[in-house]
């Protein structure tokens, strides 16, 4: 889909949009916000529009077919609701929407008649983002494909002087790449465990990284064994499948850039989770082949990372395996040693994730970096407690967790700190090894973070756990039902609070 800016409409289109704030939509008995129409169409529109009830409230909508007076075939009138309540966030959905409405009519082109209170480019790149992630769709496994496609162009029409619409177009064109990553780490996600398998997976880091300037390593069994990842390789051991530890890194190109500490992002990459020997529901198993969702939104924001130029090095580190049950698997009162040489009694094979990201972060913490971010869908707990929409943040450094906090905002992620609670340590503590890796079954998102916690020492650390967001039930603005790329814009956002000195 191509994305335009211009000071004038498409002379033909298959959609003209007119967004509405509801304030000033209330504010004149004329509807002077309609201005931007034929008169005569305005005039016609009125009545309808009161027979309608139409208020240009949030998320409302009027769809007029062939109107007279305009050589589009379709207008359709879109409610903002209040100026002073509207969020990026809501113009990632209205834009969404405006595309999935523009492909259910069949719309080859949109134009859109953007409000100048909107032109400014921290609004366009979020408006950018909804656009091409409401474009995403995952039929590769279909045989017959949905003919409906999203629209070719989408074309903002915004009225400005041409160093400001230089500004717009730069912000237009980071909010497309942006998305377009997004989307990228969400069709991994949708993959089958059959076809993402963990090499598959090491494969894609490759052909990315290829792409896009990065240097990337992958290792297999024998060098996990090398590394000392016994947490790591005990949850693959059950699988037939070989682990992959993947690492991406970006490298400033100044000499001096390239000597700072680095940022580690970690991503948990369990390319299918049984739950291991203690098996899931089969519910429980349903969706379990995106348990690498926090992976995926690592790749995807490094993807970024080369043409958004950090100051600093950026280095992705993710562990790639299937946890399955097998006369290999390993098993519940096994003691493992993990890299940095803590011994772990396994009270449960389906707390896998914490295992592998154990040793990852072991590693991690061992070159000193400037912080390490983590993200996973650790526990079904931390959604019981903040549901599909909220990642739950945990940290050990509060100028981290507040950078955080800060880029979660700017992306329009939702995420809630949650505590740390010491003493609840005291449920990890083992009769026959140095830690175990669950608790009594309460506070499970919390057990999961103190136990990732052990493995990072004094290295500013955070976790997001995206058990809920990183799928989406059901189709609402942008979203599909589906992977949702959950954590990606946060990492990219943080990019910019970090100290570049």
């Amino acid at each position: 889909m191509l994305l335009s800016i211009s000071p004038t409409p498409h002379a033909s289109s298959g959609l003209l949009v007119l967004p509405l704030f509801s304030d000033s939509f209330a504010k004149t008995s004329h509807n002077t916000s309609l201005a931007p129409l034929p008169p005569a169409l305005e005039k016609t529109l009125r009545p309808l529009l009161l027979q309608e009830k139409f208020s240009a409230k949030a998320e409302q909508s009027f769809l007029l077919h062939m109107p007279q007076g305009l050589p589009q075939p379709r207008l359709l009138l879109l409610g903002l609701g209040e100026k002073a309540l509207l969020q990026n966030d809501k113009l990632r959905n209205l834009l969404g929407n405006i595309v999935k409405t523009a492909k259910k009519l069949n719309a080859p082109k949109v134009s859109l008649l953007w409000p100048e209170t909107l032109c400014t480019p921290d609004n366009i790149q979020a408006a950018a983002e909804g656009a091409v992630l409401g474009s995403y769709s995952f039929d590769k496994w279909k045989s017959q494909k949905n003919p409906a496609a999203p629209p070719k162009s989408l074309q903002f029409v915004c009225k400005t002087h041409p160093p400001r619409l230089r500004q717009l177009q730069t912000a237009l064109s980071l909010g497309q790449r942006i998305a377009q990553a997004q989307n990228w780490a969400r069709a991994l996600t949708d993959e089958p465990a059959h076809s993402l398998t963990p090499l598959a997976l090491a494969n894609a880091a490759k052909t990315m990284a290829l792409q896009h300037g990065l240097k990337a390593r992958v290792f297999g069994r024998n060098a996990l064994k090398r590394l000392r990842m016994g947490m790591f390789l005990a949850v693959a051991q059950g699988s037939a499948l070989e682990p992959q530890l993947i690492e991406l890194r970006y490298e400033p190109k100044s000499p001096v850039h390239k000597k700072r500490k680095p940022l580690y992002w970690v991503g948990k990459a369990v390319t299918f989770d049984s739950g291991g020997l203690s098996l899931k529901s089969h519910s429980g198993m349903l969706g379990m082949h995106a348990d690498m969702a926090g992976a995926a939104a690592v790749m995807g924001a490094m993807q970024m990372v080369a043409s958004l130029r950090p100051p600093f090095p950026v280095v992705a580190l993710l562990g790639a395996c299937e946890n399955m049950p097998s006369h290999k698997a390993y098993r519940p009162t096994d003691i493992l040693i993990s890299r940095m040489g803590k011994t772990v009694e396994v009270s449960n094979t389906d707390a896998e994730g914490r295992l592998v990201l154990g040793d990852l972060l072991c590693l991690a913490a061992e070159n000193k970096p400037l912080a390490i971010v983590n993200l996973a869908t650790l526990t079904g707990a931390c959604m019981v407690a903040l549901g599909h929409s909220i990642a739950g943040l945990f940290g050990n450094n509060e100028t981290l967790l507040a950078h955080l906090e800060k880029a979660a905002q700017q992306a329009g992620e939702k995420i809630w700190r949650l505590p740390l609670c010491e003493i609840q340590k005291e449920e990890l503590k083992s009769d026959v090894a140095d830690l175990k890796n669950t608790g009594d079954g309460y506070g499970g998102a919390i057990h999961g973070a103190l136990f990732l916690r052990e493995f990072v020492q004094e290295t500013p650390w955070a976790h997001l756990d995206i058990c809920g967001p990183s799928r989406s039930l059901h189709p609402s603005g942008w979203k599909h039902k589906g992977a949702t790329g959950f954590g990606m814009r946060t990492l990219l956002a943080l990019l910019e609070q970090l100290p570049t000195a």
